[in-house]
């Protein structure tokens, strides 16, 4: 049977409530709004002692959308943003969709050459980013592209607490050729009438992290957020009111749709900490008594290895999710060991508007006995995910091909990118350059990226395989695996790792405990040990960077 008619045993394994339609707010002000209306003194957003209430984050971003406004934005106009996990963020965010803007998120770790490509490919006529960066380099970068309004945020106001472990650095002085952001929301001005988006507008323009290129502009509608969000909140409940923890950069799809949006939708507090440090991360947990947090598998790695993490940092949680990165399994039966949490796993690309598949709250995903793959998921409601061949075909329960998407989370496209669009997306569905494969059961099964596979005397070998067997061993924390050249078997296959506190190994026992569990062909022949693997600030390993000679 075609793995497209898993659609059947998806809605046996869905409550009431997930296989309900989903009838979302058009766009996450619309829902920011009617939880204003509904809970104006509750605390929207908490950063270290600071705290803002609904009433108060609504007056500062509208504010934001008058002087964008004032200034020229017009509805569709590009607005960058480029800060960190703090509040100025969803201030600047909010204001620039009331503004009727278009946000595009920028990654606070890109460097001049990158923020210059996003500027000039977007258009942007508003960049709002720290004080530090316009002062270091992203003053530079605007003067050559079209940017012609600039917002700046020192992100250790709105706290006064300042932890020197994430906020190690002195307040720089006010820049004369671009506005303050908090005076200027705090100048009262009114936003703009007519201006808020719709549902079919373009909300965010979220380049992809250029693993594979040049970065390409996904256009992520408001329709696909607040659909998401609203599938998140129903699928993942915590009640009205919550904490959730930001623990994905809210710069990322992930942070935005599983962390910001829901939480606004839920009219709960967004707890925020600037960036992640394990150490910050857990006495935030203590003090904010999180219901709800979603990152990368590493961020929970790191947590899990911090000498100060017990069970009671974890006891307020309700749901722990995992996106962005893939979950080994072993990884999720030692968290749950150690600290109590079940990880519940997910799938989802920017081109799709985060998930397009999560573990349902009353299940757990199953390990694949063939492979020893976790499962990251069942499709959700009017989602549909195919498994197929390289002409388009679908292929049998079980068997492995490319994960297709179709479904109202799923982008029009790349930004001014036609042929890119035509390629990614053939006839409105996406092809996500992930092999999986699907049981018939409905559950999915990521087992890696196309292009990751490893071509070991002709057999294909697929980097997760052998990272879910190292992540069994005692010492190893971290795990990235990419082909080398073989002048015998065209390719074999190297391992990097980094080791958890204390832990000390020869890189031979390691590549022996593997070739003790994996057929010859697959053992990684080398194994380097590292201090960190390289990551994206969104928490994926870089095997492209592992690659390198360098």
């Amino acid at each position: 049977m075609s793995s497209i008619y898993a659609a059947k045993p998806w809605l046996s394994q869905l409550s009431e409530a997930q296989r309900a339609p989903i009838d979302p707010h058009p766009t996450v002000v619309h829902s920011f709004r009617a939880a204003v209306a509904r809970a104006p003194e509750h605390t929207a957003l908490a950063y270290f002692d600071g705290r803002l209430s609904y009433r108060e984050t609504d007056e500062l971003s509208d504010a934001v959308a008058g002087h964008l406004a004032a200034r020229g934005v017009s509805r569709g106009d590009r607005v960058a943003i480029m800060l960190q996990n703090t509040p100025h963020f969803v201030i600047a965010l909010l204001g620039a969709w009331k503004a009727g803007a278009t946000v595009v998120p920028l990654n606070p770790m890109y460097k001049s050459g990158e923020v210059a490509h996003v500027l000039a490919d977007a258009e942007v006529t508003a960049l709002i980013c720290s004080d530090r960066a316009w002062e270091a380099y992203l003053r530079d970068c605007a003067a050559a592209s079209p940017v012609r309004i600039a917002l700046t945020a020192c992100e250790l106001d709105l706290q006064t607490r300042g932890d020197e472990r994430v906020l190690g650095f002195e307040r720089s002085a006010p820049a004369a050729d671009a506005d303050d952001l908090l005076a200027v929301a705090r100048r009262g001005l009114p936003a703009p009438t007519g201006r808020e988006p719709a549902a079919g507008d373009v909300a965010l323009i979220s380049y992809t992290s250029g693993t594979s290129g040049t970065p390409k502009g996904a256009m992520n509608l408001h329709g696909g957020i607040t659909y998401n969000a609203e599938r998140q909140r129903t699928g993942h409940p915590v009640p009205e009111g919550a904490c959730y923890f930001v623990l994905a950069p809210l710069f990322h799809i992930t942070g935005m749709v599983c962390q910001l949006a829901v939480c606004l939708a839920n009219a709960g507090t967004l707890a925020l900490a600037y960036r992640f440090d394990a150490g910050v991360v857990l006495d935030a947990f203590l003090e904010h008594r999180p219901a709800y947090t979603v990152g990368p598998s590493t961020a929970f790695m790191a947590l899990a290895a911090h000498p100060a993490a017990t069970r009671e940092h974890f006891s307020s949680f309700a749901v722990i999710s995992s996106g962005g990165a893939p979950v080994p399994p072993a990884l999720v039966e030692k968290f749950r060991a150690g600290f109590g949490p079940y990880i519940r796993n997910g799938y989802g690309l920017t081109e799709c508007t985060a998930p397009c598949a999560s573990v349902p709250p009353e299940k757990e995903a199953p390990v694949d006995p063939a492979s020893g793959t976790l499962s990251v998921g069942i499709p959700g409601p009017d989602t549909i995910v195919r498994i197929v061949d390289e002409d388009g075909q679908d292929v049998p329960f079980g068997e492995q091909g490319e994960i297709a998407i179709r479904g109202p989370h799923v982008v029009p496209g790349y930004w001014r990118l036609p042929e890119a669009t035509a390629q990614a997306f053939p006839d409105g569905e996406l092809r996500t350059g992930d092999i999986g494969f699907m049981d018939a059961d409905g559950w999915l099964y990521v087992v890696d990226r196309k292009k990751d596979m490893i071509n070991a005397s002709g057999f294909k070998v697929w980097p997760r395989e052998v990272e879910d067997v190292l992540y069994t061993h005692p010492a190893v924390r971290e795990a990235a695996v990419v082909g080398i050249p073989d002048s015998y078997r065209g390719e074999s296959v190297k391992a990097f790792v980094s080791l958890r506190p204390g832990a000390l190994v020869d890189p031979a026992e390691i590549s022996t405990y593997c070739a003790e569990r994996l057929a010859a062909y697959k053992y990684p022949r080398e194994v380097e040990v590292l201090p960190e693997l390289p990551k994206t600030t969104s928490g994926k390993i870089l095997r492209r960077e592992l690659r390198s000679p360098a």
